[in-house]
């Protein structure tokens, strides 16, 4: 048998995991992504997330229709009228299909309509109590209804960045118990026993084991991820002691991407610990951090102070970053509210 299921999967949940589980169990199934274009999330990232999730079932495939309100009812109101609407949009989609699968009244419309056969699937949402609506009103709130496809999508990242001694990984330590995230600790610090006695290597080796670091990261734990100094501070050490431009794979690139970027400031107390740079060649490392940043076009916000005031503007500063992106489905009018 072939059969089809479709929704906006605004975003995809494990309500509709368990939905195409259940039409799997019948036949070869497609999925169709209805994706209007005013969304603020494209289709094609909802084709991957459902791609990504169902990647080992050779009996699945999915595909995208982009469309515009004005043309196609944008309800999910069971109405005979909007069923008869879609239902000519889906006998082009599917002319082979000889059954679907839906969790409302409307799929029985539908059914009849296009004369093919309709399973119900846990209409009365027991056996996943949550909707994409109440999902897109906060996020983070229902994370554990995300299949992990969506919630490395939606996952913050927020690194640590400054020269030595000035906090860095103290603050990693201390605010990912604040926020119960994760962490990702820096690489170099383990893999370099003494900032003054390394060489470009050394360099190559810390960035790859960094950025496994930030891919094997357990979003299903915390949306949040906290990491302390990234591939900047690498790549600047490079410039800074051996006095050449360090060559980063892309892909490493890409992992190293964060949504905020802390910079804390060297008026710190410094404490050397045998093992860093001297207080001169300390305070020059930061600018050659801040070098690195500008020429990459990182935009960063700093924290400076003492101990307590880094760590508050560090609070207040994420606090403000998952205020914002919890929101990332409302409209302007709608956060303004």
């Amino acid at each position: 048998m072939k059969g089809f299921v479709f929704g906006k999967f605004y975003p995809f949940h494990i309500g509709h995991q368990k939905m195409i589980e259940f039409a799997l169990e019948k036949g070869s199934v497609t999925v169709l992504v209805c994706a209007e274009e005013k969304e603020k999330i494209d289709g094609n990232i909802r084709k991957e997330w459902i791609w990504e999730t169902f990647k080992d079932n050779k009996n699945l495939k999915v595909k995208v229709f982009k469309y515009d309100e004005n043309n196609f009812p944008n309800t999910s109101v069971s109405d005979w009228e909007v069923s008869k609407i879609w239902s000519e949009v889906f006998k082009e989609y599917f002319k082979e299909e000889d059954f679907l699968v839906t969790s409302e009244e409307y799929g029985e419309m539908l059914s009849m309509i296009m004369d093919i056969d309709h399973f119900m699937f846990d209409e009365n949402r027991k056996n996943v109590q949550v909707s994409a609506s109440k999902i897109r009103e906060n996020i983070f709130e229902n994370w554990n209804y995300l299949p992990l496809s969506v919630q490395k999508y939606f996952a913050l990242k927020v690194v640590f960045l400054g020269t030595e001694s000035t906090g860095k990984t103290v603050m990693t330590n201390n605010l990912s118990e604040y926020f119960k995230s994760n962490k990702v600790s820096e690489a170099g610090r383990d893999l370099i026993s003494d900032s003054k006695e390394f060489d470009c290597n050394d360099l190559k080796k810390v960035y790859t084991e960094h950025a496994n670091r930030i891919e094997n990261v357990d979003h299903c734990e915390s949306f949040l991820t906290l990491i302390d100094t990234d591939i900047h501070i690498t790549k600047s050490y490079s410039e800074f002691i051996f006095g050449k431009k360090l060559s980063v794979p892309e892909e490493i690139i890409e992992k190293n991407k964060a949504d905020l970027y802390l910079y804390s400031t060297k008026d710190a107390e410094y404490i050397q610990d045998g093992t860093r740079l001297e207080i001169g060649d300390r305070n020059k490392l930061d600018e050659s951090h801040r070098n690195i940043l500008k020429e990459d076009k990182i935009d960063f916000l700093k924290i400076s102070g003492s101990w307590n005031d880094r760590e508050k503007m560090a609070i207040d500063f994420i606090e403000k970053l998952i205020l914002e992106k919890k929101n990332i489905f409302k409209t302007k009018a709608e956060k303004n509210l």
